[in-house]
Parts: structure tokens; C-alpha cells; sequence
């Protein structure tokens, strides 16, 4: 059945049905278009559009049809347009000539923006839920190893001593950000187009308002061109999900790094890895590489949404019809590499004598070796060249800062005391650190409890 067919003469041939259908993947919004469609005839009913019976007879056909859909008595005919073409051809069938009204003042325009927003409105909060799951965890595992030494980083070459509590919050910091991007994406998602129609509004005296009341939304779509035509809301969420997939790559690639020989700072559960078909001894990270693969894919679903968007003139156009596929596809993925990564990260087992043994080596306490002469009255430009004499001296003689002897030291700088062991030691480098989001174990026991507390938080919010 195609909606449209009074224009026509001719039946539609098969090969143009199939290219044109979207059946296929937008029939995951039956429960969302059966919404929209009874807030509809609420609507229509309430302002005498529609008498109050006929408003009644779809409401309750369009109940049925989702009852039996869900119970599998009735099935979603693959042949059909797409799912908003299917469930009133049903409802039609059941009902009779009610079942025709009830697409008065609407078009499938507005039809198919209402269901797309009240379907990505309950997956935000299905991704919330997930990260937050996520940032538990993280803060959990921070505060249970706030004080395990381990070398930081930059340009991937041992830097300057952390804890493994202070690395896991940072990727708690830019999850809980990915919540408050979620939050406002659903802001401004939460505005409803129904009633824009075509893309001109409707002569019929509809009330807006009142439907957008019973499905749920914050208010109405201000512009019926714009209503119809708007899919930024799908760009937005895509654009969140791709932030979330760097996130989550990122953290993968550590992990997986920190699995190999070469690190072994970790040891991912069994559960939660791989062997190879040849090689008996491997124990493969393939969840997180899996992780670090799929971002590509979401990158692609958010190129995808703005290539589609990019040259369309107002109003609808068949175009936004490839929306769907891409932000489904975004949606899942990051839905089901969420779910895969919290538990594999939550049975982890850390390493602390690994991470401390390659703390020890690098010179990683350099740093604060010219801070000690600074602290004592070396202009710090002239205590960073002394420190970087030390630290020659030390491969020449293969060894490091904590056991080079005290003459070497003032064979550089006359400054120097046997105070300055103390100040190299690596628990105390870090215990030292205390400027606000700083490493020292109390502020990261002080951090990862109130992330805990913000992820519980965040769990119970409407």
C-alpha cells in the first residue's frame, strides 16, 4: 500500500519499491510512531477535528497493533514503504474508514521528525545510563589505586611519576563531559515538529501544545519549514557518540598496550579475551581493539549525517531518508561497545609492581630534582641544565638520579644536599604534587569519590 497512489496510473515496479523502502530499518520505531499517532488522534478528538469516537476507535486499534505486534501475532510486512505506512494500513484494515482519518492534519513529514525524536530521546538516556556505568567503575578502580606509582607520559616517553587512580580519572573527566554533551543534545532535541506537516503547517485548528504535552516534549518546533526539514539533532547525537568513541579509543589503545610484554602494567580478565588459532601462548586484548575499530565506524555514521545535509534545500527531501541507518548504526555501536568495555575494565587486574619498576627507570623524578634547586635559590632555567648534566652523568654511568652519589651531584651544582634523595623519591614526587587535580593519593581518594558520587548522581537524574 503507498499512501500516494491517487497521483498515479501506473503500479509502482518492484526495483523502484525496494530502493525506496525504509521498512527495513525503521521499523525499529513502531513503538514511537504508535505514540505519536495516538497523541495525534488525542489531539484531533480533543479540538473536534475528529469526533471523540473516531479519536477512541484508532486509539484503541492502534494499542492492539502494538500488542500484537509485540506478542508476535502480527508481523511487520516486509513489502511495506515503511513502518508509518504499515501500522495505518493495518489500522485501516481493522477499524475501517477511522483508521483514514486519522493522518488529518498531518504529513508523514512531521510524521516520521516526531518518531525519529522520541526514538533518539530514549536512546540519550540509554548511552547516559551506559557511560555512567562506565565512570563508576573508573572511579572505583581510582580510588582503589590511588597511590600505585606509575610513569606518566607525554609523546609516549616516560615523563614524570603519577598514580594509576590519577591516569584512570582523566578518562573519568572526559566521560563525565560526554554526559553533559548528551544532556544538552537532548535539550535541544526535545522540541516537537508534528504538527509542521508538509512543511506550510496545516488550516485545521490543531493544538500543538497539547500533543506535545502527551508525548513528552519540552515544547514545539518554532518554524514548519524548519520542522520538517531539521535534522540536527541527529548530527548532534552522532557528533556526542563520536567524542565518546575517541574517548573510549583512546582508553583501548592504553590498554592494549599495556597488555603486550612490553608494559604488562595489566592483565585482562579471561572473559574478556582472545587466544590464537596457532600461537598457544597469546592472550589477545580484541575487546578493546575491537573498541578502537568500531570508532571509525561512528566517525563514518556522524560523515555520513552531514554529507547527506549538506546541499539539501528546504523543505523535506527523499535524501533524509539515509538519517536513519546512520544514526541507528552510531547508536548501537556505541551502545554495545559500552556494554563490552565497563566489564572488561572492571575485571582488569592491575599490576603495581610492573608500573613501579618502570616508574623507577626513565628519569621520570628529573623534574623535580630542578625544583629542589629552585626551591633553594637556582634560577630554574640554570637548575633545568643542571639537571640535564645529571642526568648524562647518570647513562654514562648506568645508573639513575636516586643512585648517583652526592659528589656527582656537586660536581654540577655546589647547591646541592643529601636532602635532594628525599625530594627524588618517587612517593614522595607524587605525594608532593598537590595543586588541585594534581596526583598526590589523598586528592586522588578526594577526586574519585566525588566522581562516584557524580555518577550516582547522574544515574537518578530525570
Amino acid at each position: 500500500m503507498q499512501l500516494w497512489k491517487g497521483r498515479f496510473k501506473k503500479e509502482l515496479s518492484k526495483t523502484t519499491n525496494d530502493f525506496n523502502s525504509s521498512i527495513s530499518f525503521d521499523s525499529r520505531m513502531y513503538r514511537e510512531d504508535i505514540e505519536g499517532s495516538i497523541a495525534h488522534a488525542n489531539m484531533l478528538g480533543r479540538c473536534g477535528i475528529i469526533s471523540e469516537e473516531s479519536s477512541k476507535d484508532i486509539i484503541e486499534g492502534l494499542k492492539k497493533i502494538q500488542s500484537d505486534i509485540e506478542s508476535g501475532k502480527l508481523t511487520i510486512d516486509p513489502e511495506a514503504e515503511d513502518i508509518h505506512t504499515f501500522i495505518e494500513g493495518e489500522l485501516t484494515k481493522r477499524i475501517g474508514d477511522n483508521g483514514k482519518r486519522l493522518h488529518t492534519s498531518r504529513s508523514r513529514n512531521d510524521q516520521v521528525a516526531v518518531d525519529v525524536k522520541l526514538y533518539l530521546k530514549k536512546e540519550v538516556e540509554a548511552v547516559k545510563k551506559l557511560v555512567t556505568d562506565l565512570i563508576g567503575v573508573i572511579a572505583k578502580k581510582a580510588e582503589e589505586y590511588s597511590d600505585t606509582v606509575m610513569p606518566g607520559y607525554t609523546h609516549l616517553q616516560r615523563a614524570q611519576p603519577i598514580t594509576f587512580g590519577h591516569h584512570l580519572l582523566a578518562y573519568g573527566e572526559m566521560l563525565l563531559r560526554d554526559v553533559s554533551r548528551l544532556s544538552d543534545c537532548l535539550k535541544r532535541m526535545d522540541e516537537m515538529p508534528l504538527g509542521s506537516c508538509a512543511l506550510a503547517g496545516t488550516t485545521y485548528p490543531i493544538d500543538r501544545e497539547y500533543t506535545a504535552g502527551l508525548l513528552g516534549f519540552d515544547g514545539v518546533t518554532n518554524n514548519s519549514l524548519d520542522g520538517v526539514s531539521d535534522r540536527d539533532y541527529c548530527i548532534e547525537f552522532a557528533s556526542v557518540l563520536s567524542i565518546i568513541m575517541v574517548h573510549l579509543s583512546r582508553f583501548s589503545e592504553e590498554i592494549i598496550m599495556w597488555c603486550s610484554w612490553e608494559f604488562k602494567f595489566v592483565e585482562l580478565d579471561d572473559a574478556f579475551s582472545t587466544g590464537s588459532s596457532i600461537m598457544p601462548q597469546k592472550k589477545n586484548p580484541d575487546i578493546a581493539e575491537l573498541v578502537r575499530g568500531k570508532s571509525g565506524r561512528v566517525f563514518g555514521d556522524t560523515m555520513t549525517l552531514l554529507t547527506v545535509m549538506k546541499g539539501i534545500p528546504l523543505a523535506y527531501n527523499k535524501d533524509m531518508q539515509e538519517d536513519k541507518e546512520a544514526i541507528f548504526d552510531a547508536v548501537d555501536t556505541v551502545k554495545m561497545c559500552l556494554t563490552a568495555f565497563t566489564p572488561m575494565l572492571d575485571t582488569m587486574r592491575v599490576l603495581p609492581q610492573n608500573m613501579r619498576k618502570a616508574a623507577a627507570g626513565g628519569f621520570i623524578n628529573a623534574t623535580d630534582c630542578a625544583d629542589w634547586l629552585t626551591k633553594n635559590g637556582v634560577p630554574f632555567r640554570d637548575a633545568y641544565k643542571a639537571t640535564g648534566e645529571l642526568v648524562a652523568r647518570c647513562i654514562e654511568l648506568n645508573t639513575d638520579l636516586e643512585n648517583l652519589p652526592i659528589e656527582e651531584y656537586k660536581a654540577v651544582c655546589e647547591v646541592f644536599s643529601e636532602d635532594v634523595y628525599n625530594a627524588i623519591s618517587l612517593d614522595n614526587c607524587v605525594s608532593r604534587r598537590t595543586s588541585f587535580g594534581g596526583p598526590a593519593p589523598e586528592l586522588v581518594k578526594e577526586q574519585a569519590k566525588r566522581m562516584a558520587a557524580k555518577a550516582e548522581e547522574l544515574q537518578v537524574e530525570p
